[in-house]
């Protein structure tokens, strides 16, 4: 395994978030392409967790069919709604409504919710292309990176992608357990290929940008929950929407996630937590890191 960093509060401390400013405007524009007929909550989780670092003004773009729950859901929201693929998500055919809503953001969210790697590698396609921003792949939306990892060195825009050790088994076209053999060489296989920033979750978080390589030893088993990796992406695209590079939102954004779990397991036990009570932690996470 390659050398790694190990992310700490003190490592942190020499890397601060680039001020979060007085007004909405100054904390940056994000959006979301997230959820969908059957998992309207992977959306909310994420851009939740957006808000909850100081993302300043959050659109989320997802099917119709969930846009005025969600909207009650999170008034903070602006929410449209798009017509849907047959899988529940945004219909490829979208792709300029997508766009439109993108202009003028910093960072854009997509794949959190997502269900169907056709379809999501389709909807994916048809926008990022056409984006200048920087773009967070989440999960299954990274079977756009599984038919051609070099393709995304060859565009305008710059990406992060969070992954699970079977979605980068799956971007490497490899078996994940030799990609579990290795999380750290094969995240940093994948960077290169991508000219992306990596973090893959796992018992131990590695994250990989060109030739650096950092891991995060915080969370526990409680974070094997549904959603957890939908909060963990909203955090990361919400870092960038303040003004983060790629990895520092991504080594910020998987040290908040893991210690929230850590503060939760304290709390309420080392299982059983949900992830919907993450993003709570992380305001008072920031505070103290910023101390």
């Amino acid at each position: 395994m390659p050398d790694s960093t190990l992310v700490d509060a003190a490592l942190l401390a020499d890397w601060p978030l680039p001020e979060p400013g007085s007004d909405k405007e100054e904390r940056g524009r994000l959006v979301a392409v997230a959820g969908g007929r059957d998992t309207p909550g992977a959306a909310l989780l994420a851009v939740d967790a957006a808000f909850r670092v100081g993302a300043g003004k959050v659109r989320l773009a997802t099917a119709r069919s969930c846009a005025t729950a969600l909207a009650v859901a999170a008034p903070e929201l602006m929410v449209t709604g798009l017509a849907e693929h047959d899988s529940g998500i945004a219909d490829p055919a979208q792709a300029a409504r997508v766009l439109a809503l993108a202009e003028g953001s910093s960072a854009v969210l997509m794949g959190s919710g997502f269900t169907d790697p056709e379809a999501s590698a389709a909807l994916v396609g048809a926008v990022v292309p056409h984006l200048g921003a920087t773009v967070v792949l989440d999960a299954i939306a990274s079977a756009y990176v599984t038919e051609d990892p070099e393709r995304l060195a060859t565009l305008d825009a710059t990406f992060v992608l969070t992954v699970n050790p079977s979605e980068l088994a799956h971007c490497l076209d490899l078996d994940q357990d030799e990609v579990e053999s290795d999380l750290a060489g094969h995240a940093a296989l994948l960077a290169r290929r991508t000219s992306a920033t990596v973090l893959c979750g796992g018992p131990v978080k590695v994250v990989a940008h060109g030739d650096d390589l950092w891991r995060v030893e915080a969370g526990n088993p409680g974070l094997g929950t549904a959603g957890s990796g939908d909060v963990q992406a909203g955090l990361v695209t919400g870092l960038l929407a303040r003004g983060a590079d790629p990895a520092q939102a991504a080594v910020w954004g998987a040290f908040l996630h893991g210690t929230a779990g850590d503060r939760l397991a304290e709390r309420i036990g080392p299982v059983g937590y949900l992830a919907r009570e993450l993003a709570g932690e992380v305001p008072g996470l920031l505070a103290e890191l910023s101390r």
